[in-house]
């Protein structure tokens, strides 16, 4: 039941939102980025800067590995949801400590901000190159950055706690 009415709610929110924009689809992702972007970016401002190197587990990555993850993702999904070329970022290095990955991490947020502006979902189904050598429609890159922003913030936040930092969405405000 709780399943079904999330869903009414759901349709009714895109229906709404279908009536106001022509581009329901790339609007709704361009009022994700802000929050996505803050929450990010705050959880990486967050962790001190002697604790960028840990992981949970051998297997895992460093925290400034994550960093540098989400930025390098996020370069490359929004050049190729909006067709632009990818930024010619620094050379930034997981060892460059955490203000250069933390600036790293910004600017990919800057990129995408920019480069989302000029997206109107008639282009969605557009064959783009995704990940792996797969080729997809630019949906696919679009749904992909806004999934990765969410599990990229989930890891950061628990990379986090696990360092005894309340992640930023935990914070009373």
């Amino acid at each position: 039941m709780r399943i079904a009415v999330a869903l009414v709610v759901l349709l009714f929110s895109s229906v709404a939102v279908s009536a106001q924009t022509k581009n329901p689809v790339s609007t709704v992702v361009r009022e994700i980025l802000p929050r996505q972007q803050k929450n990010l970016v705050a959880a990486a401002e967050a962790m001190p800067a002697d604790k960028y190197s840990f992981k949970p587990t051998a297997e895992q990555m460093t925290f400034a590995h994550l960093i540098l993850h989400i930025a390098e993702s996020n370069n490359s999904l929004c050049a190729k949801i909006s067709d632009m070329a990818e930024p010619k970022a620094s050379e930034v290095k997981e060892s460059d400590g955490k203000d250069a990955l933390v600036a790293s991490l910004q600017a990919s947020f800057d990129f995408c901000s920019s480069s989302l502006a000029k997206l109107d979902d008639s282009k969605l189904g557009d064959t783009v190159a995704l990940f792996g050598g797969r080729e997809g429609p630019r949906a696919s890159a679009l749904f992909s950055l806004t999934s990765d922003w969410a599990d990229h913030y989930s890891a950061a936040a628990m990379y986090l706690r696990l360092n005894g930092v309340l992640p930023p969405t935990a914070k009373k405000k």
